[in-house]
């Protein structure tokens, strides 16, 4: 890597990801910024505008530009973690940098636990928004998540180029059906839904953020995808800025739209087709579904293949010297047996969880909870370590992102014993391993 490249000074002793070989990159701009908006735009975006509107009534856009705002500094935070150690080890290669090898390990871990608790959650948000348009009930609403899982699944199986083609293809569907219901829909709107402006006082832009956020996690999920660039420094900062500009527009689009035409009424369970209802008639109820499909299968698809990347390095690690602590040479290879772990761990988690929400003995909370602290967790970590490597304005917006995200993880409660957990566990391996 050259001089202009290097955007951070790793710590003394630090263990840093050794730059990706030159071989077969197989992510291209357009399929790379596919994956990124797929991350960021989840299921979420089917539900949390109506919610935040009814939260905190049109006043809910200030907790939109907000979020935006964060988005834009942990965007910049990973792009130029991501141009400084452009490797498939992701976080753990970016925490390692910063704050040492066992933390990287912690974080890589907790990132990989969030995507494997996280994607039957995200199938079951789909399938919720599925089954509020169709009728079908819990169990009807289990039945379509574990569909909806296995079609994930069976993507990330045909490997890195197949997911990235169809992702590419989902998205695209995505963007044309939400101009499709933020146009269509916007002759509806009356003056009378934007007042009063903060109806339920300005406190409850906190609690719309709060509600939000969810739809802000995501930068963290292809940052193992780095390596598969063929020019990082000069494609990721593009990707980058593609995915922070069309999510912008599709969000703030879509969350004024929801007030303007839809107003109290946009904290139903179905706002995305309640608007497309408006712009084609009928026709938008099955819209609407089709958009639960995509946002769902983009959503996981996207958390898979960056997991997938990251598997083998966690399974060929150690936090020790750096010479042990690097994998074996193509060890995130999507093709390798870390994928195919991977893809089992998802499925056998993920398909008795979905089972125990189907029979009532799982409540939706719960389920969210963990992913959520693990994710805000491998924040955390990514935060504090871009204030220790990076220069510039990289390390300024680093600054106000640790806070957010420290912040927000003070509200996770009894889930931040899964982290703790992993933690522990990471740090007696190491205690061990460094005895023998």
């Amino acid at each position: 890597m050259s001089e202009s490249t290097v955007l951070a000074v790793p710590r003394p002793g630090a263990a840093v990801a050794p730059a990706p070989a030159a071989a077969s990159p197989r992510l291209t701009t357009a399929r790379g910024a596919a994956l990124y908006i797929g991350a960021l735009l989840g299921p979420g975006l089917l539900l949390l505008p109506g919610l935040a509107a009814a939260q905190a009534g049109p006043a809910s856009l200030l907790a939109w530009a907000g979020l935006l705002g964060l988005s834009a500094l942990f965007a910049v935070v990973f792009t130029a973690l991501g141009r400084a150690f452009p490797s498939a080890d992701g976080v753990i290669g970016y925490v390692s940098a910063g704050l040492g090898a066992r933390q990287g390990l912690a974080a890589g871990w907790s990132f990989l636990a969030g995507v494997i608790a996280g994607a039957p959650v995200v199938c079951l948000i789909g399938a919720g928004y599925l089954t509020e348009l169709t009728g079908g009930g819990r169990v009807g609403q289990a039945v379509i998540a574990a569909a909806l899982l296995l079609t994930v699944l069976a993507l990330a199986a045909g490997g890195m180029r197949t997911s990235a083609t169809a992702q590419l293809l989902m998205v695209s569907l995505l963007i044309v059906v939400v101009i499709v219901a933020v146009a269509g829909s916007a002759a509806s709107a009356h003056a009378a839904n934007w007042t009063p402006f903060a109806p339920h006082g300005w406190l409850a832009v906190g609690h719309a953020a709060t509600t939000l956020m969810l739809s802000f996690v995501g930068w963290e999920a292809v940052a193992p995808l780095t390596a598969q660039f063929a020019d990082p420094a000069r494609q990721l900062p593009r990707v980058v800025g593609i995915t922070l500009a069309v999510t912008s527009v599709l969000y703030l689009g879509l969350a004024v739209v929801t007030i303007a035409v839809l107003g109290t009424g946009g904290g139903s369970m179905a706002p995305l087709a309640d608007l497309l209802r408006r712009a084609i008639g009928p026709a938008g109820t099955a819209a609407g579904a089709v958009a639960a499909i995509v946002l769902t299968l983009g959503a996981v698809n996207a958390y898979v293949n960056g997991a997938a990347a990251m598997t083998g390095r966690l399974l060929t690690r150690r936090p020790a010297g750096t010479a042990a602590a690097r994998p074996a040479a193509g060890a995130a290879d999507g093709r390798r047996p870390g994928r195919l772990l991977l893809l089992a761990a998802i499925a056998g988690t993920g398909l008795p969880l979905i089972a125990l929400y189907g029979v009532g003995l799982v409540s939706p909370v719960s389920l969210v909870a963990i992913p959520t602290t693990l994710f805000l967790t491998v924040y955390l970590g990514s935060m504090l370590a871009a204030t220790r490597v990076l220069h510039g304005l990289a390390r300024l917006a680093a600054v106000p992102a640790t806070a957010a995200t420290a912040v927000m993880l003070a509200y996770c409660g009894w889930a931040l014993a899964v982290p703790a957990a992993i933690i522990a566990v990471v740090t007696v391996t190491g205690s061990i391993r460094r005895s023998r």
